[in-house]
């Protein structure tokens, strides 16, 4: 049967697949929607497969909140040109919104939601085969509370936050701890929540950092006691390049070698423990006080934390949960 334009428009409307695929599965199911929205499907299906290997790194990144409980998710692609469309921001809304509706815990839960004729997951993979690109959903996130705030940044969908509070909260002030961490990316609320392990990572890696810099002075004050410049020995290359402009000769280097390789032997036997750990200590509440969202600087008002901005607005307020997603490696 002849396929018309009604019949198109018709289809596309129902699929939102491009005008040739309508008209070309129309034609294949001699008029049938049904058979022609199955023709539709069984392509994307054949693209998801077909790309499942390719990469997601675009997409669109989106929060809500209901007042008590809030939701990011990400609808992920392969380039910023499909993820700046409006049916696919499109599509990121209705699963979020359906998502928010029913109060998913997981993302597997959203994904077998129903959505038009199959579920949430088929209308991902329809999406992909009217794109031709890999999608995937992603980074879903929850927070419950009293109440809750959401930021999504400059609304480039692909930075959102959302915070959740033990009671109701000045609606400025909780967009403001939403912005903090958008902009600050603590990784928990306060010392509590960083790990022992984490915690004695930092420290590890202070201690080494410490002796190396501890080791770095005494070889520097070495290399300027004999005359020698320590920036121009301060690697093999260095010493080679500044023998060919002449500012150093090869007994300088030869020199320069022989008290690097004692005065680090000698100083690195001879550090002092206690003060080596209590630097690295310090190092370590430098670190809490820039991870821990309390404990940061506010970014309005630099001369308090988030914990004394809190404080002020209501000593009983308390930041409960807090989740952070975005699209881009930091």
């Amino acid at each position: 049967m002849a396929v018309t334009m009604a019949d198109i428009t018709k289809l596309r409307k129902m699929t939102g697949a491009g005008m040739m695929d309508c008209k070309n599965a129309l034609t294949e199911a001699d008029g049938d929607y049904d058979k022609a929205m199955e023709i539709i499907r069984k392509k994307g299906q054949a693209v998801a497969a077909k790309r499942s290997e390719r990469e997601a790194s675009e997409g669109c990144v989106l929060a809500k909140t209901t007042g008590d409980y809030a939701v990011v998710i990400a609808l992920k692609c392969e380039t910023d040109f499909v993820a700046q469309n409006a049916d696919f921001v499109k599509l990121t809304q209705d699963i979020l919104d359906l998502a928010v509706a029913n109060k998913c815990k997981t993302l597997d839960e959203v994904k077998a939601l129903p959505m038009g004729n199959g579920t949430v997951q088929d209308a991902v993979t329809d999406r992909s085969g009217i794109t031709g690109e890999k999608m995937e959903l992603d980074g879903y996130m929850t927070v419950e509370g009293a109440s809750t705030a959401v930021y999504n940044h400059m609304n480039r969908n692909g930075l959102c936050t959302i915070v959740a509070f033990n009671k109701n909260v000045d609606e400025q002030l909780a967009k403001q701890v939403a912005m903090q961490i958008a902009a600050m990316n603590p990784i928990a609320i306060d010392e509590d929540g960083v790990s022992e392990e984490v915690k004695q990572k930092e420290i590890e890696v202070a201690i080494e950092k410490t002796k190396a810099e501890q080791v770095q002075k005494a070889v520097e004050a070495a290399l300027k006691k004999a005359n020698i410049n320590p920036a121009h020995v301060d690697s093999e290359d260095h010493m080679e390049s500044n023998m060919a402009k002449g500012w150093i000769t090869a007994e300088d280097v030869a020199r320069a070698k022989e008290i690097i390789a004692t005065v680090s032997a000698e100083k690195a036997a001879h550090l002092p423990e206690q003060m080596i750990q209590n630097i690295a200590k310090g190092r370590l509440a430098k670190f809490l006080k820039e991870v821990c969202l309390l404990n940061q600087e506010d970014i309005m008002d630099a001369k308090k934390t988030v914990r004394e901005v809190l404080a002020a607005a209501d000593p009983e307020l308390k930041i409960v949960d807090f989740k952070r997603f975005t699209l881009k490696a930091e």
